[in-house]
């Protein structure tokens, strides 16, 4: 044991000196490694007697032992020593403002539903749902859609799927939102002021059409209800929505569910390929209307001998394109954030539910 102790002293006296990390590693592979002075001694332990290599041996592991311990200790002191200095030439100012994350903006369909309903909820209209998968006489024969109607072809409309032997009534997916104003009168009689606004869908796809697209249909109903505060309605509605006064005008058309019917247009001009609403002496057809037909009124439950009402509907995509000038309707559904730069819809901007995007 005391043939060790100038051992053992070199090497603590080492790890002692040892400067920095790189140091610490080379005093443990000279001291401990597979031909380290100290690992050395203890292959020597097979030479001697068994006296002693058992007095030997001992001393040699607690030589190790110790030398391990000093090379963590030295080590953990260089550590903290760098991280003090590190502290020392590092400092963080706690009382700046953390820096701001981008945030994403709704999709411009959303927004635009969004900022439809703010309108008409201003004007009193509530908010009527209904199930995206209809049944064919909510589609269709409630609302005075005739059997041999085109729009009930499978050509025109998506009708599920039957198992042969399944004889219940037809279902689709839903070819406009007027089967809501049917479920909103069953529930809530009248008098009754709605909107419907949701996904709907048909077998059509190009430029300006696709199978998934978004309306909103208004009802109003009550005893004295006419023309004329339909077309009030629709003028404090695009006048709203375009930020600028918008004249309307009606012309004389047929739907199944209104009588009168009536095609809507707004007043707008183009200039230089750019349309602008609510100005020039031109017309863009935009929705259509009417009174709602005794039939319709019938299959809500409503008496049409003591009510009447009007009700129109339009596209949400399409009046979405005519306020930020987005000439594709199928640009709305590719992800693409450069499409979403160009029409000034980019990640980061803070959509308003009735008053666009705030900058």
């Amino acid at each position: 044991m005391d043939d060790l102790t100038p051992l053992r002293q070199q090497w603590l006296d080492r790890i002692t000196s040892a400067a920095d990390p790189a140091a610490i590693e080379e005093v443990r592979l000279a001291a401990l490694g597979k031909k380290g002075e100290i690992s050395l001694k203890m292959r020597e332990l097979g030479r001697m007697s068994a006296e002693e290599r058992q007095t030997t041996g001992k001393a040699l592991n607690a030589l190790r032992d110790e030398i391990e311990a000093a090379l963590r200790a030295r080590k953990a002191s260089l550590d903290d020593a760098a991280l003090e200095a590190r502290l020392a030439g590092e400092w963080l100012d706690v009382t700046l403002p953390g820096r701001p994350r981008p945030q994403g903006t709704i999709h411009p369909v959303s927004q635009v539903m969004d900022e439809v309903t703010a309108i008409f909820a201003d004007m009193g209209f509530a908010v009527a749902e209904g199930p995206q998968v209809e049944t064919d006489w909510y589609n269709f024969d409630a609302l005075n859609i005739a059997p041999e109607h085109p729009a009930r072809q499978e050509m025109d409309t998506f009708y599920l799927h039957r198992a042969p032997g399944d004889d219940r009534p037809p279902h689709v997916l839903r070819t406009h939102t007027s089967p809501v104003q049917i479920r909103a009168m069953q529930d809530q009689g009248a008098p009754i002021r709605v909107i419907a606004p949701g996904r709907v869908y048909r077998m059509d796809m190009d430029q300006t059409h696709t199978p998934m697209f978004h309306q909103i249909e208004g009802l109003a109903i009550d005893r004295d209800i006419s023309m004329a505060q339909l077309k009030w309605t629709l003028e404090e509605f695009f006048s709203a929505y375009f930020g600028t006064p918008v004249r309307t005008r009606f012309r004389a058309s047929h739907f199944p569910f209104t009588e009168p019917s009536a095609e809507v247009d707004i007043q707008c001009s183009w200039e230089g390929g750019t349309l602008k609403v609510g100005q020039g002496d031109g017309w863009l057809e935009v929705l259509g209307s009417g009174m709602v037909h005794p039939h319709v009124l019938r299959s809500g439950g409503i008496d049409p001998d003591e009510w009447q009402g009007f009700a129109f509907g339009m596209g949400i995509d399409r009046i979405a394109m005519l306020k930020y000038g987005i000439p594709d309707l199928r640009a709305f559904f590719e992800s693409d954030l450069r499409w979403l730069r160009h029409f000034g819809f980019m990640p980061g901007d803070v959509p308003s539910v009735a008053g666009g995007l705030n900058r």
